[in-house]
């Protein structure tokens, strides 16, 4: 009997899935130890999530920032503005979402945008946090946006303002703040899909990961080996890998919730300002052109014409300038 070429495509698919789930997970790098051994963790309905919290330099340390990641990474991404933010604030924060990072990964869940709100949301009342200051990038921009039309709600009703947080700023970067504007990587298209996801989850290897990611940096700020190798590892820990389809949907979720996420950006008192690297490939510069025409009120900072979708990764420096000239108006405004 002839075997046909689908058949032995099929057959190559198998041995390469068996394969790739019979790799042992990558090991640590000593960066990747030291981060998280200065981490903690919290129970959320029964997961583990992962969270860095540090006093800053500022005396006062009612003055928080609440740092949230995006996707497929965690909040190691904000490592290399640390030590900067701790000088602008009286305390800095962040958990890793749910199917992220350093997190629990649970298989049998549906991932959604709502849920991984509501668990920052935990994480500000673990810790007690009264008010905050939220930065946030790419996944973690709609995040921060559910977590902002929230909090107008609650005000709106006039709930008593001692039983939810009250949010003082928000600072957004590179993400798919305008779903019309926001053209995600083919491997995101594909792994989104319920019918290719989990196959595709399955055959991304290192290489695939690595020249993925790689190409959403500005040309001239692409991470070296050793961070791509990163950035890998902490995906695959926990087998983060068979929970992408699921997390994923935040696509379809943005365009679905897109007049709630867009709007709040129009309507809130809450000061927000946009740091954007324009060499960014899944946001391209028509989305600051939206911003500028959407958010009247909004500010907004350009990064150099090089830097892409990781300003605060490809340009620490010009990323935190950025921020300190927002957070100069609005912390002195409090």
């Amino acid at each position: 009997m002839a075997i046909s070429n689908f058949q032995i495509a099929c057959a190559i698919a198998v041995v390469a899935i068996a394969s790739f789930i019979n790799l042992p997970a990558p090991n640590f790098s000593q960066r990747l130890k030291e981060w998280r051994k200065m981490g903690q963790y919290f129970n959320y309905e029964g997961n583990a999530i992962f969270y860095q919290d540090f006093r800053g330099y500022k005396k006062d340390d009612d003055i928080v920032v609440l740092c949230i990641h995006g996707f497929p990474t965690s909040n190691y991404d904000w490592s290399k503005v640390w030590e900067k933010l701790k000088r602008n604030f009286g305390r800095v924060i962040a958990a890793d979402m749910l199917g992220l990072g350093f997190s629990d990964k649970p298989r049998d869940r549906e991932y959604t945008v709502m849920e991984q709100a509501t668990l920052q949301e935990a994480f500000l009342e673990y810790l007690g946090i009264a008010k905050v200051h939220i930065l946030a990038h790419d996944l973690g921009d709609t995040v921060a946006l559910e977590m902002l039309a929230r909090y107008g709600e609650r005000k709106k009703k006039g709930l008593d303002p001692t039983e939810y947080v009250k949010i003082e700023s928000l600072c957004l970067t590179n993400g798919g703040i305008f779903p019309d504007t926001n053209f995600p990587k083919v491997i995101q298209k594909l792994g989104s899909n319920p019918w290719f996801g989990p196959l595709i989850s399955r055959l991304t290897s290192y290489p695939i990961f690595a020249r993925s990611l790689a190409s959403v940096f500005g040309p001239g700020t692409r991470p070296p080996r050793e961070e791509l190798e990163d950035f890998w590892t902490i995906m695959r820990h926990k087998d983060g890998y068979l929970v992408v389809p699921s997390i994923l949907q935040y696509i379809n979720q943005r365009k679905e919730n897109r007049a709630r996420w867009v709007g709040i950006m129009q309507t809130t008192t809450v000061p927000v300002h946009f740091i954007y690297g324009p060499a960014d490939p899944i946001n391209p510069p028509q989305t600051l052109v939206k911003y500028r025409e959407l958010v009247v009120k909004g500010t907004f900072s350009t990064m150099s014409k090089n830097i892409g979708h990781y300003p605060h990764w490809e340009d620490p420096d010009g990323f935190m300038a950025a921020y300190e000239h927002f957070l100069v108006k609005v912390i002195s405004e409090e």
